[in-house]
């Protein structure tokens, strides 16, 4: 990672930070060892954030609001892309496998750098944004109903080659989240407007945080 990059890494907040160390330290017990993490692999936070990635994962309620807003917007058996947004992803498995009718519902591939999401099998896609165009053959240009994103880093330079990724994927709808200084570039880029719906981390950013859709969306008015 070069200093540019840690530059634009979403920041903790002071408070934040503080409580997460208290937090860690709470986890070691009396052998050293930290205690084990969740064993379900579709619950948000079952993989730890590394923030040396700049994984920073949604809250629960944000990561519910989205998915939902994924498949609303997806349709019945739509595909959905989530690009560097496991928060997302997970929820939208999470509320699939809970679907009362035991019917098929949508479904969704994570595009992520982190190989430990490998544990998802064909669903895991490794992307690496500096590689936007590097796609496996089997994934078709304009094949996803819906795709959302989440760029790793507040920079010029990630946004737009993420941007490159989800024109190729989407056959029209997409929905950003990143920093609300990013407003000015994802319109410019992939025009997009800014909702009012504010998505929240598990761990408070110290940066504040929006969502940018190019279609009209009543859960994010």
């Amino acid at each position: 990672m070069s200093d540019s990059d840690e530059d634009d890494i979403p920041q903790l907040s002071a408070a934040t930070l503080a409580a997460l160390q208290e937090f860690y330290a709470e986890r070691i017990n009396e052998t050293g060892q930290e205690q084990p993490e969740q064993t379900d692999n579709y619950t948000v936070g079952a993989l730890k954030e590394d923030w040396h990635m700049s994984q920073f994962w949604y809250s629960d309620e944000t990561a519910t609001r989205l998915a939902e807003e994924a498949i609303q917007q997806a349709g019945k058996q739509g595909r959905i892309a989530c690009v560097s947004a496991p928060s997302v992803y997970q929820k939208l498995k999470q509320l699939e496998s809970q679907r009362e009718d035991g019917s098929h519902g949508v479904s969704s591939v994570l595009f992520e750098f982190d190989r430990r999401f490998a544990v998802y099998g064909e669903e895991f896609i490794f992307y690496d944004y500096n590689n936007p165009l590097c796609l496996p053959e089997h994934i078709l240009p304009q094949s996803f109903d819906f795709v959302i994103a989440d760029p790793p880093y507040l920079s010029e330079e990630c946004l737009s080659k993420v941007a490159l990724t989800v024109k190729i994927l989407t056959r029209s709808k997409m929905l950003l989240c990143t920093g609300a200084i990013m407003e000015e570039l994802a319109g410019k880029l992939m025009n997009l407007k800014i909702c009012s719906y504010l998505p929240k981390h598990s761990h408070n950013l110290a940066n504040e945080f929006r969502c940018y859709v190019n279609y009209e969306s009543s859960l994010l008015s």
